[in-house]
């Protein structure tokens, strides 16, 4: 067994990725404090192949360095846009046949071990700030609220993490629906 080098792996190039076909789902920040934050998000969506990621509130906005650093390009082959009304996004998403997925431990919230996504669906994942999470205000005005399950001591994942999980969960039980 050997490592594949870079130039093996048969990546797609900018122009070749911007114009394939996405996975049914778009991840939302929301006053996402840390930009280095911003740019994993940005990485692991172009991974899964994302049709967008939104950017609301506080969250950093390429051209940034620290987005750079950890987006290693990808700001530049994810569509993105910064998005004033939060509330409002939710509303044309829904509107446009997206269902909108909090991603925050609530009381009625949806174990990732048995969400389900309906395969007619489109998805818009709420991923929140660093400290408070996904607004209440926001879980409130959710489709649904999924929630990672966890068996340590902590009480979250970081964000960027979190995204990641989310977002390989959705992949993987899209890829086995028929």
């Amino acid at each position: 067994m050997r490592k594949i080098k870079n130039e093996e792996l048969n990546r797609l190039s900018l122009e070749e990725f911007k114009k394939s076909k996405k996975l049914e789902a778009v991840v939302i920040l929301d006053d996402v404090r840390s930009a280095m934050n911003v740019g994993s998000a940005f990485r692991t969506s172009d991974a899964f192949g994302v049709e967008k990621v939104y950017l609301c509130g506080i969250t950093a906005q390429p051209p940034h360095r620290e987005i750079n650093k950890t987006a290693l390009g990808a700001q530049d082959s994810v569509e993105w846009i910064h998005v004033e009304d939060i509330l409002e996004l939710m509303s044309e998403l829904k509107t446009s046949g997206y269902k909108i997925a909090a991603v925050e431990q609530a009381d009625e919230s949806t174990s990732l071990l048995n969400f389900n996504p309906d395969p007619d669906e489109k998805y818009a994942f709420i991923f929140g700030n660093e400290v408070f999470g996904v607004k209440d205000e926001l879980v409130e005005n959710a489709d649904l609220v999924v929630e990672i399950p966890q068996y340590g001591t902590k009480h979250s994942l970081n964000i960027s993490v979190s995204i990641g999980v989310v977002l390989w969960d959705f992949l993987t039980k899209r890829k086995r629906l028929p």
